[in-house]
């Protein structure tokens, strides 16, 4: 069976959705350096391009962010990450800078911004299905971070939900390099169309 790549990421019908690339998870800011400074490296420049010709086709670009309030009040307590975020010196607070896009990648003003203050997944317990739902959208493509972790779970829960899933693997990033690449060969390829930007942006330039 030969991938219909181009059919698949139609604008009208098609969505990306960014995993918490903000300030206090991949910037300057971040409350996890290793993987703010592997995302610099190949996933921050390329979503920077990826995301202008996304706009310019039409493709909806929808920002999934994260924070917690300095209570913890609605937030996980039951895993190590969530304790390590707890303790990190950098506080992802609502309405604070650490919460906001990265600059370089928006919001532009069509662009959607949804957050959420529980769980591992943009998908589970947010808005995030509705409001693709409501857009007409089917094709999810999914990038930002991390592969390790909501990046996987971004990509299951979409397919649980019936959507079709792209994966750039150029615009996604987790820690080590290695480990993220064999999580993509091995996993997500399973369950989603592994691609690269170059070749969305060449499909969306049309």
């Amino acid at each position: 069976m030969v991938l219909d790549l181009a059919g698949l990421v139609e604008p009208a019908h098609t969505a990306i959705v960014t995993s918490e690339v903000q300030n206090g998870v991949v910037g300057a800011t971040s409350a996890l350096p290793r993987l703010a400074e592997a995302a610099a490296v190949e996933m921050l420049p390329n979503l920077g391009r990826l995301l202008p010709a996304a706009r310019a086709a039409g493709v909806q670009v929808v920002h999934c962010t994260a924070y917690r309030r300095a209570d913890g009040k609605g937030a996980n307590h039951n895993a190590r990450l969530f304790m390590g975020v707890r303790k990190a010196p950098v506080s992802l607070l609502p309405g604070s800078t650490a919460v906001a896009v990265v600059p370089a990648l928006g919001p532009e003003p069509d662009d959607l911004v949804l957050t959420r203050t529980h769980g591992l997944s943009p998908m589970a317990g947010t808005d995030l299905d509705p409001v693709l739902r409501n857009l007409g959208i089917r094709t999810i493509v999914v990038t930002g971070v991390s592969v390790n972790v909501a990046i996987t779970n971004l990509v299951m829960d979409a397919v649980n939900h019936g959507y079709d899933v792209v994966l750039p693997r150029d615009a996604v990033c987790g820690i080590p390099g290695p480990y993220a690449d064999a999580v993509i060969d091995n996993t997500l390829a399973l369950l989603a169309a592994v691609t690269t930007t170059a070749e969305l942006m060449t499909i969306w330039a049309g």
